[in-house]
């Protein structure tokens, strides 16, 4: 759809969020944009952008307003089919609160007791073994090897073809973004990809117990249809690995990069939960993706008709001065970061954020007992990806404990 915008209304950028430059490093663009409006106008992708904390909170708690249902990517889904049918990421009520609540009952407070006793063996294991080499890459070495065994496991997968999960979590989130050759790359081996994913989602492909297996209980009780069933045993696998990669990975960067902070970590090693929270407001895993208005509304004064397509920027809200304070591009575990919208907010915020949390908390806290110094030893690469932030190498050399 194309809007006409009046010179008045809104201030119109060229910039481009989507370029290698400002995927590498998207933080001077992100001060650029919220010094500019509390709305602007990206010339470039026809669309408006939001990156204030207040208007990215409000945008996410008002989903009669600013609907999922319209996609979380550039194209309004209601009217152009994507590549797979709609997820529990991309509906609105009724849809959405039937299969928020079945997820909501197969993750409970008793799922994530039982998780975590089964998560921790290999996150004390892991860190023994990392800490003893010394020389590990955070990303390759940790922030992948951990999730990628416990989560597919708890979820109930057979162990042939994980190597898919990776690329087909590309596909999702990379789809999220501009359609350009960073979402092309995501694709080349999409049907395949899909394929193997689907057909593991499907009851017989899991295991007999498993959050897989929960969910299709929840489905023979008559509490979600057969089909939603798959969707949601596919929501958790793109969902549930690389963010929480991306997630481990960020907050590793973040202790090597303030060892005072480590410090801190390592003679409080329960203080991992704030450590999470303040890695994924300083250095957010889903850095943005879309809403569409259901209605002409307004944000700080600027109208914003019905149908329009809102890109909104989570990582540039959760370093947004006016809400965190002047030091808020710096990590800091005295700071209290709840509130941060790195997993959403309102009726969408993930539904499976307490598994992240507890993957990433019991292996800080591994890591904690045995680690002494965490050190960057050369440049971080990051990972070149349309919506996530992250890093594809991260060298670090870790100092046991004597």
């Amino acid at each position: 759809m194309t809007v006409t915008l009046s010179p008045t209304s809104v201030v119109s950028l060229p910039d481009d969020p989507f370029t290698l430059e400002n995927i590498s490093n998207p933080y001077p663009l992100h001060e650029k944009l919220r010094e500019a409006g509390p709305v602007v106008w990206l010339e470039k992708h026809g669309c408006y952008a939001v990156t204030r904390y207040e208007w990215v909170y409000e945008i996410l708690t008002d989903f009669e307003s600013y609907c999922s249902s319209g996609g979380l990517g550039p194209k309004d889904i209601r009217k152009e089919a994507e590549w797979r049918p709609p997820s529990i990421l991309e509906s609105d009520p009724p849809t959405h609160t039937v299969m928020r609540r079945g997820l909501a009952g197969v993750i409970s407070p008793s799922t994530m007791r039982r998780l975590r006793e089964q998560f921790a063996p290999f996150a004390e294991e892991l860190a023994e073994e990392v800490a003893q080499r010394g020389t590990v890459d955070g990303i390759v070495d940790i922030a992948e090897r951990y999730p990628l065994k416990v989560f597919p496991d708890a979820v109930g997968l057979r162990p042939d073809g994980r190597e898919n999960l990776l690329p087909y979590g590309s596909m999702v989130f990379n789809a999220f973004g501009a359609d350009n050759d960073i979402r092309s790359a995501a694709f080349a081996e999409g049907e395949r990809v899909a394929a193997w994913v689907m057909d593991s989602c499907e009851r017989e492909n899991l295991t007999d117990t498993g959050l897989g297996a929960d969910i299709w209980t929840v489905a023979d009780e008559g509490r979600i249809e057969p089909q939603q069933a798959t969707l949601l045993v596919r929501a958790l696998l793109s969902a549930g690995v690389d963010t929480t990669i991306f997630g481990i990975g960020n907050t590793l960067y973040n202790l090597a990069k303030y060892p005072e902070q480590w410090e801190k970590l390592k003679a409080k090693p329960q203080l991992a939960k704030f450590a999470v929270d303040e890695a994924l407001r300083v250095e957010s895993p889903f850095q943005m993706f879309h809403r569409t208005t259901t209605v002409d509304t307004e944000l700080g004064g600027v109208p914003i008709p019905a149908d329009s397509k809102i890109l909104l920027f989570m990582g540039a809200a959760n370093r947004d001065p006016r809400q965190w304070g002047e030091d808020a591009d710096v990590f800091d575990l005295d700071r209290n970061a709840s509130g941060h919208v790195a997993f959403g907010m309102g009726l969408h915020q993930c539904v499976g954020q307490p598994i992240a949390r507890t993957e990433i908390e019991l292996m800080l806290q591994a890591l904690a007992k045995r680690v002494d110094r965490i050190e960057l030893t050369g440049e971080v690469t990051p990972w070149i990806h349309n919506v996530l932030r992250g890093f594809a190498r991260l060298p670090l050399q870790l100092t046991p404990r004597s």
